[in-house]
This record gives structure tokens, sequence and C-alpha cells, in this order.
């Protein structure tokens, strides 16, 4: 015998403010904006404008960025695949909260794993949920390395670098591509907004 509660005896509380009436005080739809790729891409680069434009147009949104929450909400978790996934789930149930509020959700997650990112989107539920694919080739990821990250893996300082000695499964239908390599963050930018102008 335990006196625990188990999961089969919570339940949803029906609050009589639902998300939807949020949104209308907000005079906004909310919507989750999960950035994925390798380190050095443009995640939050790109994010950082569409928050900026979306901000000037008045709408309130907010960044969930994979270090920030690493030194918070995620400090317990480490690189390996298990904390990966645990990282995911919790960025995505707080972004899911967020949206709820009527806020526009920017996620920028390395989030290697397609699993992870399915989990994302099923999580969003009824969200607005796109999946934005920020690309870079290694090569070109590992010349910009802002924050040497790319040379403390290679020469083994650090443990479980996705795209070093861990993968990245790249997306294999993303609602938004951005190649970095060939486009700017000005016009990868308007390219999220675009689709948000769509949807």
């Amino acid at each position: 015998m335990t006196n625990e509660a188990s999961t089969s005896d919570l339940y949803a509380h029906g609050f009589r403010v639902q998300p939807e009436s949020r949104g209308r005080l907000l005079r906004q739809t909310p919507a989750i904006l999960w950035f994925t790729g390798l380190s050095a891409a443009g995640k939050s680069a790109i994010a950082d404008k569409v928050e900026a434009r979306l901000h000037a147009c008045g709408r309130l949104t907010y960044i969930l960025d994979g270090d920030s929450v690493r030194l918070g909400l995620c400090k317990d978790l480490s690189f390996t695949d298990a904390d990966r996934h645990e990282n995911v789930r919790r960025v995505a149930e707080v972004a899911k909260l967020m949206a709820d509020a009527g806020i526009v959700v920017l996620v920028c997650l390395i989030s290697p794993f397609r699993c992870d990112r399915e989990l994302a989107r099923s999580t969003a539920g009824k969200h607005n949920f796109a999946e934005i694919h920020v690309h870079a080739t290694l090569a070109v990821a590992e010349a910009r390395d802002p924050k040497g990250l790319y040379r403390l893996a290679r020469r083994g300082a650090i443990q479980h670098f996705t795209g070093i000695d861990s993968p990245y499964e790249q997306p294999t239908a993303p609602d938004v591509f951005i190649d970095t390599c060939s486009t700017s963050i000005d016009e990868g930018t308007d390219i999220v907004l675009n689709w948000l102008d769509g949807h």
C-alpha cells in the first residue's frame, strides 16, 4: 500500500477561462515556433529577430532558448540521449502552457532526435506549431563556432556533442526550412514571419 497518488487519480480541472479567451484578450493567435538545427546554425539569431519584429507589432512573445533553460529548468540534466529526451519533454510542456496563456512561443533547441520533435508537436495539441529547420552544414557551423564548443568537442573536452559524437537527425518534412549557408538572418526572419501570416 502507498499513500501517494498515481496519475490515474489526477484530472484536469475545467477552468472557465480557456486559451481561446486569452488569445482574444491579447488580440493574437498563440503559436509555438520550434527552431531546430546544429549549434551555430543560426536558431537563436533568427528567433531573436522574429521576436523583435513581432514585439514591434504589439504581439506578446517569449523565447525559450536552450542555454537559458539548461541554466534553470533543466540544470539537473546532462547531454546523454535520455537527458536530451527529458530536456525536450520539459520545454515542450512549458511551451504548451505558455501558448495556453495566449503567447507566441519561440523555442530554440538543437532537439536532435525526430521522436522528440514529434513529441513537441503532439504536446502542442491544437496550438499552431511550426518545426523550423535552421540548417547549416557541419563545416559551416564549425567555422562559425561562436562559443568555441566544436573545438572543445573535437578535443574530447565535451562529450555527447551534436554533430561530433552525437547524431543530428535532419527533419524530413519541416514546416519551415532555412538554409543559413545561403540565407541571411534577415531573410530567414522574413520566411518565418511569412509562415506565421499564413497560419
